[in-house]
């Protein structure tokens, strides 16, 4: 363990939100602790909230009075730069501008000791970039803890081009100590979260300029059908839309504009209008006082039919729909007619009902076709979603409106597009942690640890594609990619050879 002693001190610069919780979570964990920022007398107030903070953890009994007293006695403002000069470990949470953290570090590299460690708290700059003007940049590494800093466990730990091990493994190290959970990555941009995380926002931005379904809608179909905590209209309603359309952009454009990567044209106009979200009173949802929210597209009540005829086995985990549906009382009988390709239901009027497989329905060869939507538990969801193809009528849209009711489910009916909502979200998050994972980024157990804390996904992508199999997330990614130009669904080699492999 290389941890840093609590005798040393911890030197936080920068005294915004981030930068205060930081400097609690050193604190509370035993350091002490120097407070800088450029703008007079805003060091004195961050310490004043910090204090206040601590006095509610003991109104809450998460710490005890004595604690608090310590911990106060162990923090102070400095009001110049000179004043870090005894600190171990020197962690800014400044501006996200490169020049700024460069000509802080060049600053910080004349005052500290050799051996004090440099990081930097960015989210979307190059570590390497930040270290790249100073004498000994191998004592630079980024320590990307997430807001708000004292709740959240996870920091992405980032070693740079010129990162020494030492220097990392410190940093990792000291994370641990502090109580939280570090998960080491190489710096790439994005690191892991916000690289593997931007398909969740990118997919449901897509399927609304594409009018496969309204915001509302949306939300609900990626929360209740897939179990996302929230869904991405209303999640980048709290982020702030201006904040995650600008780390969208830096990530593309550090990707020399790959197309996965590609910002969105309705998010662009949201931010350019001025609509930020929560902050701003406004963003997809109306947050003013009295503003009613609008309310998923939801299917009325339709009777459920009697029976329905079971073609070959559903893939992957709509296979226990089999088993939801006799529980619900509906007949199912087994038809074992070779030569199918792919399991589907076939109901009382001749449609198909299919889990989604990246073709539009109404491109499917048997006309009558109904897609259902992918869920990572059908168990436990509460909403699924359907498209049918142009043949399918009316009459037998209700049908697997009314067998997906019978199973407890509420049922959205969107417009017809390749991977529907969860399915096209979730293969592109698997592909990008796939490939994330053979790149070096992360280990794959690192991968999952990150997307599970940072971002509160209901799994690790490295997980879900053990249980959906590689091999079928391929195939539904390598079909949307076929059915439309540009680049954005050509599965990655490394998902290629994973499916390769499961053969």
């Amino acid at each position: 363990m290389t941890a840093l002693a609590t005798s040393s001190t911890v030197a936080v610069v920068g005294t915004g939100t981030m930068g205060q919780g930081i400097a609690q979570v050193a604190l509370i964990a035993g350091h002490r602790v120097r407070l800088y920022d450029t703008a007079p007398g805003r060091a004195g107030q961050a310490a004043g909230a910090i204090v206040g903070r601590l006095d509610r953890l003991v109104e809450k009994g998460r710490i005890t009075a004595d604690e608090r007293d310590a911990a106060r006695g162990r923090l102070s403002p400095a009001t110049a730069l000179p004043e870090l000069a005894d600190a171990a470990l020197v962690i800014e949470a400044i501006l996200e501008q490169l020049p700024a953290k460069q000509e802080l570090f060049t600053a910080l590299e004349d005052l500290v000791a050799a051996d004090c460690l440099l990081a930097t708290n960015t989210s979307s700059l190059s570590v390497t970039a930040v270290a790249g003007r100073l004498r000994h940049p191998g004592r630079c590494v980024g320590m990307h803890f997430f807001n708000p800093a004292p709740l959240l466990p996870l920091v992405e730990v980032i070693s740079g081009f010129a990162t020494d091990e030492t220097a990392a493994t410190t940093a990792y190290d000291t994370a641990a100590a502090w109580g939280k959970k570090p998960v080491r990555c190489t710096d790439t941009p994005g690191f892991v979260v916000n690289r593997i995380a931007r398909p969740f926002y990118a997919e449901a931005l897509r399927a609304y300029e594409e009018r496969v379904a309204d915001p509302a809608t949306i939300d609900a179909v990626l929360r209740e059908g897939a179990g996302f905590r929230m869904g991405p209209f209303e999640l980048t309603d709290l982020i702030g839309q201006d904040v995650n359309e600008a780390v969208t952009h830096s990530v593309w454009q550090a990707f020399f504009q790959d197309p996965k990567f590609t910002p969105s044209l309705a998010q662009r106009r949201l931010v350019e209008s001025g609509l930020h979200g929560r902050k701003a009173g406004r963003g997809w949802f109306d947050y003013s006082e009295g503003a009613d929210r609008p309310a998923a597209r939801t299917a009325e009540p339709c009777p459920a039919p009697g029976s329905v005829v079971l073609h070959a086995e559903l893939p992957g985990p709509a296979a226990v729909l089999y088993e939801l549906i006799e529980e619900a009382g509906v007949k199912v009988t087994r038809d074992r007619t070779p030569g199918e390709p792919e399991g589907f239901l076939r109901l009382p009027g001749g449609a198909r009902l299919a889990l989604t497989n990246g073709c539009a329905a109404t491109s499917d060869v048997h006309g009558k076709d109904i897609r259902f939507d992918l869920s990572l538990d059908y168990r436990a969801a509460t909403r699924i979603a359907l498209a049918a193809s142009a043949a399918v009528s009316e009459a037998d849209l209700a049908e697997a409106v009314g067998l997906f009711q019978a199973l407890g489910k509420q049922v959205s009916v969107i417009e017809d597009a390749p991977g529907m909502i969860v399915a096209r979200t979730v293969a592109m998050i698997i592909d990008f942690a796939v490939d994330a994972a053979a790149r070096g980024v992360a280990s794959p157990g690192g991968i999952d640890t990150a997307m599970r804390l940072g971002v509160n996904y209901p799994g690790g992508p490295m997980e879900w594609a053990r249980r959906l199999g590689a091999r079928w997330v391929w195939d539904l990614l390598d079909s949307m990619h076929r059915q439309g130009a540009g680049g954005r669904y050509v599965p990655s080699w490394a998902l290629r050879r994973r499916a390769d492999l499961e053969e």
